[in-house]
């Protein structure tokens, strides 16, 4: 079976250019197919104040009202989804940039209101991916890029978490690829020590997880990519890493001492 990573990265790779220049050139310098999924960074409230806007957020989770999605739309789906999709085709790749709405690539169903309600923030409907989309664009020797915006039904536009995306994709995925799912962020790994960058965690087995995260071993700001690193592993992901974006190139081809690995 062909090989497939799944890479997904966040703000703190986006918001700042040189790295993720860095990071755009490595991922040209990695064979086989990729797929690589972006997260918002912080251009979406920038840009929403400028507007007058307000950002309101719940846990790390933005509440998406009218106007908000728009702005996420414009910014996740179009500025940096278009900047990163350039960068890779300067440096020799060949991308294309996609969100979920595309040929119903990600369908998604709008969050129910329990203790919070959202708004236009979506749960994805994972046994509808659009895997056949994505394995004739590989086949075709393209590099999916996906910003995190999908639709309703009814053609409501969606905000997606992107960590919650990767880990989707990567598990419809398996099916057709022996597929790796990677976290790249600004930290090499999971910390035992917060304080200490070198305290990484080389591996982390799902049966370990509940106790890190009971202990504060693993903090509130992880716990979403460890939650997800373990449905992805359980659901049929051959393996998946989390580490820095700096060492892309080091994590993929499964150089020892490199990000954290979550097993069973």
């Amino acid at each position: 079976m062909e090989q497939l990573i799944v890479i997904k990265i966040g703000g703190n790779v986006i918001d700042n250019t040189p790295v993720l220049e860095k990071f755009l050139s490595d991922l040209c310098v990695i064979d086989g197919p990729k797929i690589l999924v972006h997260g918002g960074g912080k251009l979406a409230t920038e840009l929403s104040t400028s507007l007058g806007i307000e950002t309101k957020m719940v846990e790390g989770r933005r509440i998406t009202d009218d106007a908000t999605i728009r702005i996420v739309t414009m910014t996740y789906a179009g500025f940096i989804n278009k900047t990163i999709v350039a960068k890779i085709n300067a440096c020799g790749g060949n991308a294309i940039g996609l969100s979920g709405v595309d040929a119903s690539l990600i369908p998604a169903a709008r969050r129910p209101v329990k203790d919070i309600d959202y708004g236009w923030v979506g749960d994805i409907l994972a046994s509808r991916i659009n895997t056949n989309l994505l394995s004739a664009l590989l086949s075709a020797g393209l590099t999916p890029v996906i910003a995190p915006i999908s639709g309703t039904a009814e053609g409501h536009l969606l905000n997606i978490n992107a960590d919650t995306i990767a880990q989707s994709l990567a598990v419809s995925m398996s099916s057709l690829y022996q597929t790796t799912l990677l976290y790249c962020f600004e930290k090499k790994g999971v910390l035992s020590d917060v304080r200490d960058e070198n305290s990484v965690i080389p591996l982390i087995r799902i049966s370990e997880a509940a106790e890190l995260k009971a202990n504060g071993t693993i903090g509130s700001g992880m716990i979403p990519k460890i939650d997800n690193a373990c449905r992805a592993v359980s659901d049929g992901v051959s393996q998946v890493i989390i580490g820095r974006s700096d060492d892309i190139i080091s994590i993929a081809n499964n150089k020892h001492g490199y990000g954290t690995r979550i097993s069973h």
